[in-house]
């Protein structure tokens, strides 16, 4: 049979013809299903597998069988596959056609299972698959398209970049314009006196899900850390430099390594909030608008006062004048923004944003004046001074009145009323170093810095059990700004109280300082909770849809879920609550039958 196979001329096989004209003895019954075919098993490099069968299971009836070439689409000839067929099962009478040689293909694909769990380490390991890539998850966050808003070229500098490499050009994303969020919109879609938690029928648009790059999450108040750091060295260049202090034997380096780790502190910090300035714009801009957040950006400003007024005599002992003039600069256009919105009224009048981060905006005053007061400057510091104090008794005034429509302060921000004790701190300094001497007027602003002070400290519960976050850093400068003055006064009146209450404030404020520091790098560095998403730069422009249906349905609802809808109602529904009471009215009124 093998022979004959040989022997014949290669025809067209009559495969189809005898399954139309039903000639094939057998095909598809009981008989064809116990035929066995005989076909081919290759592996990837064209050689025949042989099957492993044992020898008594050969001694079954064999029927010679062959294999045709067939593609299996008309456009994949160069691929062919083997189909085998039974010779027997076709027409005896029918010239048996003679198999072709198998056409070796230049390429060959075998799909195989991909394995996962310990199988596909031990695969990768072996080297049948390749390593997976890693993907870092911060560099996901940089390209998810969601913070595309907030990036200050919308992604055109990283398509300019793939083009450079060889990339094609992606489609760019349709950004919407970007316009200032209203004032009224932070006060509608957040709550608490820093404006920094979001209602809860609220939403924001960044995702919730994850979180956001470092940049979008580092806030304008990281600039307190550098207040407390670079308050301290003029703290210990008093220390060191005043006779009534002298017992304590104070080096001048101790100012110079203090001195030397605020110009490094502010450095980071600084570079940090500048590449967040370059690349995410929107965020700062948002910052800036907000009535709260904007009081912070008179920190850089400050600490950088304070560097100059603590720098070290071994770096230089005169300053030259034009600094001070660039550094009152920002602080001096910033106060025209601020103090004139609190005069002008609307949504940022004092009693609306009031808050003791307002201290910040006041507190730059002082600062500049003992500053320029310390380089022999005299108009100037006098303008300063007088701006300050002005804006002081009103803002004062405020934040004692505590009007109805500001809220009570969170436990979280126990710690900024400290910011109560800075200003006339610094003030009490600035007025004796203009004069050349601790008078009645410095006295003044100093006793009332140390009521302040005592009345907050006495009250431990206050000041407890809650969370640590940035706003611990507002312990640092208020204190130590009292501790500065307190030397100051000692230098004026010098008897053991004055000198123990110097020695007292120092300790205190150097270990709040020494604490807050290294509970800061643990949850910046080891815990990484420091920086949470700021959902305060994250409120949408437009007031989210409310549903009223339940608010209608007095009867089914507790007069505690009533007064919980009143307190997040927006303005747009004031008819709807106004009119609710009146109906309360009318009931009221109404005898009872």
């Amino acid at each position: 049979m093998a022979q004959n196979l040989g022997m014949k001329k290669e025809v067209i096989p009559s495969l189809i013809r005898s399954i139309e004209d039903n000639e094939v003895v057998g095909f598809d019954d009981n008989v064809m299903k116990h035929c066995v075919l005989d076909v081919e098993l290759m592996d990837s490099g064209e050689n025949k597998i042989e099957p492993e069968i044992s020898n008594d299971s050969l001694h079954h009836h064999r029927t010679p069988s062959i294999s045709i070439s067939m593609p299996s689409s008309p456009m994949e000839g160069q691929n062919p596959k083997r189909v085998a067929f039974n010779v027997e099962l076709v027409g005896k009478n029918e010239p048996e056609p003679e198999p072709e040689p198998p056409t070796v293909s230049t390429t060959k694909f075998h799909s195989q299972p991909m394995p996962t769990g310990v199988g596909f380490e031990e695969a990768v390991a072996v080297g049948k698959f390749p390593k997976p890539l890693v993907r870092n998850p911060r560099i996901d966050n940089l390209k998810d398209e969601r913070f595309t808003s907030f990036k200050t070229w919308s992604g055109k500098l990283e398509r300019q970049l793939s083009t450079l490499r060889g990339k094609p050009p992606s489609e760019p994303p349709v950004s919407t314009p970007r316009e200032n969020v209203p004032v009224d919109r932070y006060f509608d879609a957040l709550e608490g006196p820093e404006l920094d938690i979001l209602r809860p029928s609220e939403e924001i648009i960044l995702p919730e899900d994850k979180k956001w790059p470092f940049l979008l999450r580092y806030p304008i108040s990281s600039f307190g850390i550098c207040l407390g750091v670079s308050s301290q060295a003029i703290m210990w260049k008093n220390l060191a430099l005043t006779e009534s202090t002298h017992f304590l034997h104070v080096s001048p380096n101790v100012n110079l390594v203090l001195w030397c780790i605020s110009v490094v502190l502010f450095a980071v910090v600084a570079a940090a909030y500048l590449l967040k300035i370059i690349l995410y714009f929107e965020a700062v801009r948002r910052e800036y608008y907000h009535p709260i957040r904007v009081n912070f950006f008179f920190a850089p400003w400050i600490a950088l006062l304070f560097l100059a007024i603590g720098v070290p005599a071994k770096v230089t002992t005169e300053l030259p004048h034009f600094l001070w003039y660039v550094l009152m600069t920002p602080i001096f256009i910033l106060e025209l923004k601020i103090y004139g919105q609190w005069m002008s009224g609307g949504q940022r009048r004092l009693s609306k944003v009031a808050n003791p981060s307002n201290h910040l905006s006041v507190v730059g005053n002082f600062v500049g004046a003992l500053l320029g007061a310390s380089m022999g400057l005299k108009e100037g510091p006098i303008f300063f001074f007088a701006v300050g104090m002005a804006h002081y008794t009103v803002l004062f005034v405020t934040l004692y009145q505590r009007l109805p429509t500001n809220e009570t302060l969170p436990k979280e921000l126990h710690p900024v009323i400290f910011l109560f004790v800075a200003a006339p701190s610094v003030a009490s300094m600035a007025w004796a170093r203009i004069n050349d001497s601790f008078d009645y007027g410095s006295r003044i602003a100093y006793f009332i810095a140390m009521f302040l002070y005592f009345s907050l400290a006495v009250r431990v519960n206050f000041f407890r059990g809650f969370k640590f976050s940035l706003a611990w850093w507002a312990y640092t400068f208020p204190m130590t700004g009292a501790a500065i003055a307190t030397i100051r006064y000692t230098s004026e009146v010098s008897n053991i109280v004055t000198k123990l209450l110097s020695v007292g404030l120092t300790t205190i404020a150097t270990l709040t300082v020494f604490g807050l520091l290294v509970t800061t790098i643990l949850h910046a560095f080891v815990m990484r909770d420091l920086f949470p998403n700021d959902i305060a730069i994250a409120i949408s422009d437009r007031k989210p849809k409310t549903v009223r249906k339940w608010f209608h349905r007095r009867a089914g609802s507790s007069e505690k879920d009533i007064e919980h809808y009143l307190k997040y109602v927006t303005s747009n529904e004031k008819d709807v609550v106004e009119a609710s009471v009146t109906d309360k009215d009318v009931e009221s009124q109404t005898p009872l039958p």
